[in-house]
């Protein structure tokens, strides 16, 4: 029998008394833990997958395809003498009955015969039935033949509300918007937001927050700072996004009270140390604007000074610190020789300024530099703790300079053409300092005037199937916010070596490439060949699902050489997009997929170069 041929069927229930094991069916020997375990499976959810065969001449049918399940049927029967009575279902099964032996012949020896994968629904809801009577996971993938992970990932979702369930089997959410369900405790809401989804090609994250609109992740500087056993303690609600491993903190009262709280505590001690003023910034950062900064007084710290042996001390664990290889104790060293270079205020500075403490970005307390407010400048002055401005507004203090600004800043200029010219010198430290700046965020500290734009690589909603050559997506440039010591930063970047260097040059020019114009792009590409399919694949997440059926339709007629009305095609042209998706998607990327369709030589070379329109 061919794949086109028509198979004709009937189907009918039959007693298990009157159904009996056929010589064609495969599966004559199974192990018995095997067939119990698909008994208890059935038991909770019912018979989901058929059992075929052909009609003896006794008024019964010899069973060629669900030998397992028949094993398993009757072991119940044995197991509940009654089972017509309490379960009429199983004990009188519905058989697929084959037209003839030729036919049923074909249907034992083809593989999964009379099995229809199982939509997630009706897994999660069949796993959670026979969950829910004492089945560990173990045993449900064994009944079920599929792995524990798998058993696992849909027993996370066996507790959604029923009409979420629902909407999943209808097709009207995905099984990934279903999953999205899990972070929310509150069946209300819950239902409220899967009405105003269904249908509506809603992503995760808009679902996600449309369930927890209020509630802060913990990546916010709150949760940080706080610390998620600080907010557990002071009895916080909490909950859990099982599928990204991303919790949810939903008293957002609660934490912006206790942050508030640490924020205090921790301005108390920095007054308990002397200074005249500490007071809280609730922003993430110093707006030296709105706060009035220019008009404060700045006090420096009394330099500290390391001894020569202290300062190659200093140098040498710096640059262990830079690779990375500095341990606890070497740390310890290194702070507190820092702490001497940083220097300390004296009591009188502390008498005349204050600080501004605040949680930055990233959930770390910062404290501003020392600061004396404009109503204290005077007394800061006459004490000595602050120099008299040079920019006084009176009139004996304002003595012309010889030097006119426009000099001056011819001035700085020349200085800087110096500078410059003797840096040409040394073409080395140039491209050195080149690769530094790249690979180090150093903010306004860049040594050479060019700033990075930047050049998106990667998309935005689903990366699936798409993979750049490690240098471009791992290591992002070393956040240097905290350095203290640029040069021994330098020093030690440099000693890595000549390969390095230019490794780290060649791989953050790359990722600043756009192409320029026209003909020079066109050059660069004869040059270097770059080929989109190297690096994306297309599947039926990152593109197959978010095009139109009838397009699908088109690519899989064209790469296969199909007429429009050639059974393959039409087969195919009736099948839901999602399974579509999932069968074009297959067809790149399984080879037994191409084998079963006979794609030939010349066919797989066009799948293998395929390019949506407009891409090449």
């Amino acid at each position: 029998m061919t794949k086109q041929s028509k198979i004709t069927a009937t189907e009918a229930r039959f007693p298990l008394a009157a159904l009996t094991l056929s010589p064609l069916n495969p599966r004559q020997d199974v192990p018995e833990k095997d067939v119990i375990a698909l008994a208890e499976s059935i038991w909770a959810a019912g018979l989901i997958q058929s059992i075929a065969g052909l009609a003896d001449d006794a008024g019964g049918a010899e069973i060629v395809a669900g030998g397992r399940r028949l094993r398993a049927l009757k072991y119940l029967a044995e197991k509940h003498p009654n089972l017509a009575a309490i379960r009429p279902d199983l004990a009188n099964p519905m058989v697929m009955l084959a037209a003839d032996r030729d036919t049923a012949s074909a249907w034992a020896n083809m593989e999964n015969v009379a099995r229809v994968d199982l939509h997630p629904a009706e897994e999660i809801r069949a796993y959670g039935k026979m969950e829910a009577k004492g089945a560990k996971a173990p045993e449900i993938a064994r009944a079920f033949a599929v792995s524990e992970a798998h058993v696992y990932r849909r027993l996370a979702l066996a507790d959604l509300p029923k009409p979420v369930l629902d909407a999943l089997q209808a097709n009207e959410i995905n099984l990934s918007n279903a999953a999205s369900f899990t972070i929310s405790q509150d069946e209300k809401v819950s239902l409220e937001v899967l009405e105003r989804v269904k249908g509506g090609g809603y992503s995760d994250h808009q679902i996600r927050q449309m369930l927890k609109p209020d509630a802060v992740k913990g990546s916010d500087r709150r949760v940080i700072y706080v610390t998620e056993a600080g907010y557990d303690e002071a009895g916080g609600r909490k909950s859990a996004d099982l599928f990204s491993d991303q919790t949810f903190f939903d008293d957002v009262v609660l934490l912006d009270d206790l942050f508030a709280a640490k924020l205090a505590e921790a301005a108390e001690g920095l007054q308990a140390e002397g200074w005249k003023w500490v007071e809280v910034i609730e922003d993430q950062f110093l707006n030296h604007y709105d706060l009035g900064l220019d008009k404060y007084g700045s006090v420096y710290a009394e330099d500290g000074i390391l001894s020569e042996e202290e300062a190659e001390q200093f140098e040498a664990l710096s640059e262990l610190e830079f690779d990375d290889a500095l341990d606890g104790e070497g740390k310890i060293i290194l702070a507190t020789l820092q702490a001497i270079l940083d220097g300390d205020y004296s009591d009188d500075q502390r008498a005349h300024a204050g600080l501004f403490v605040y949680v930055d970005g990233r959930g770390e307390q910062r404290v501003s530099g020392a600061l004396v407010k404009p109503e204290d400048k005077k007394a800061a002055i006459e004490a000595g703790v602050l120099a008299k401005s040079m920019h006084s507004s009176s009139a004996a203090d304002k003595l012309k300079s010889p030097i006119s600004q426009a000099l001056a800043d011819d001035l700085s200029r020349i200085a800087k053409g110096a500078q410059q010219h003797a840096v040409l010198r040394d073409p080395d430290l140039l491209i050195d300092l080149l690769a530094y700046q790249l690979s180090h965020d150093l903010r306004w500290a860049n040594p050479i005037g060019l700033s990075k734009v930047d050049v998106p690589n990667w998309p935005t909603t689903e990366a699936e199937g798409y993979a750049l050559d490690e240098r471009l997506t791992t290591n992002p440039p070393r956040d240097m916010w905290e350095a203290k010591d640029l040069g021994a930063s330098f020093r030690a970047f440099r000693k890595k070596g000549a390969e390095h260097v230019r490794g780290e040059l060649a791989r953050f020019l790359a990722a600043q490439y756009r192409g320029g114009d026209e003909k020079l792009m066109a050059m660069v590409a004869k040059e270097t060949q770059p080929n989109i399919r190297d690096v994306w694949t297309p599947t039926a997440a990152n593109f197959f699902s978010r095009v139109g059926g009838p397009y699908l339709n088109g690519v899989w007629r064209d790469l296969l050489d199909l007429a429009e009305d050639h059974p393959t095609a039409t087969t195919f042209a009736k099948l839901k997009k999602a399974e579509k998706a999932d069968k074009l998607a297959a067809l790149f990327s399984d080879a037994e997929v191409r084998s079963a369709l006979g794609v030939t030589e010349a066919q797989a070379a066009r799948v293998d170069a395929w390019l949506p329109e407009g891409m090449a």
